[in-house]
């Protein structure tokens, strides 16, 4: 695993330079986006986010008490967090019984609430870190505009269809996405079904695609390794996408090709 800061500053830094990069990339235009970091060391937030509510969580999640949540405020911009990190991002501090948290917030806080997205964010931080021993999950949503654009087209809403179209075009995509990337189809933002959908598929996959809204990426490694399999995937996205504009000239790499590179890996996967 890599190592990690726990410097509460340092932590901060991690999220506007992810944010930045999202917005970068064209995955998080406007408020669009949204980030968050759940760790179990103790770390100091008051000093930086004095003020302090109870708050209701929006899932339950008892084995996360006494854990530590840095989110993303409502209606923020993921480009903003570099500068202002203290304007748009709240901390949230799990209590026992996992039903409340305290939220900690600065004076220059400019929302009123977190995310929509939250709801989702917190299901899967408990369902990963109450499974394995892991200290630090991070979790990004974004809508990288490849990724959601296939997203709107009926074939690539079918789970295998879309892998093995994607997968084909770079010898690291099925390296870093052995199990495939998960695919289904549209529901509800912030429902409660998106929730427990999400959750499920991400005990299984590091991404999900949300067809016709966007993804949502999860790592036990750091929040950069989180980005790193968004950016995989829009990038294999986006050769998809040129490749449909020239009438699907190129058929990317056979798949002898890349059950070849999976064993020169020792990579199991069972995609081609």
């Amino acid at each position: 695993m890599a190592s990690i800061s726990l410097e509460l500053d340092q932590l901060l830094l991690q999220l506007g330079q992810v944010g930045k990069v999202l917005s970068d990339i064209g995955a998080a235009e406007g408020a669009a986006g949204n980030l968050s970091i759940c760790f179990r060391e103790p770390v100091d937030v008051a000093a930086r986010f004095p003020y302090m509510q109870t708050v209701a969580l929006p899932v339950p999640a008892p084995e996360l008490a006494g854990a530590t949540l840095i989110v993303t405020g409502s209606g923020r911009r993921l480009r903003q967090i570099i500068d202002a990190p203290a304007a748009n991002l709240a901390c949230i501090v799990v209590e026992a019984g996992g039903q409340t948290g305290k939220m900690f917030t600065s004076a220059d806080c400019r929302f009123k609430r977190v995310t929509s997205e939250f709801n989702s964010h917190l299901a899967v931080h408990h369902d990963q870190m109450r499974s394995r021993d892991v200290e630090l999950h991070t979790v990004l949503h974004g809508q990288p505009l490849h990724l959601t654009y296939l997203g709107h087209l009926s074939d690539y809403q079918d789970e295998q269809y879309f892998n093995r179209h994607l997968l084909r075009w770079q010898p690291e995509t099925i390296l870093n996405f052995p199990e495939g990337i998960c695919v289904f189809p549209f529901l509800l933002p912030g429902s409660a079904q998106l929730t427990i959908e999400t959750m499920l598929a991400l005990r299984e996959h590091r991404i999900v695609v949300w067809a016709q809204h966007g993804v949502m990426a999860r790592s036990d490694n750091s929040i950069f390794h989180a980005l790193d399999l968004i950016e995989y995937a829009e990038t294999a996205a986006h050769y998809e996408y040129l490749n449909l504009t020239a009438d699907g000239l190129s058929e990317g790499l056979s798949p002898e090709n890349l059950r070849a590179i999976s064993k020169s890996w020792n990579m199991r996967q069972s995609i081609f």
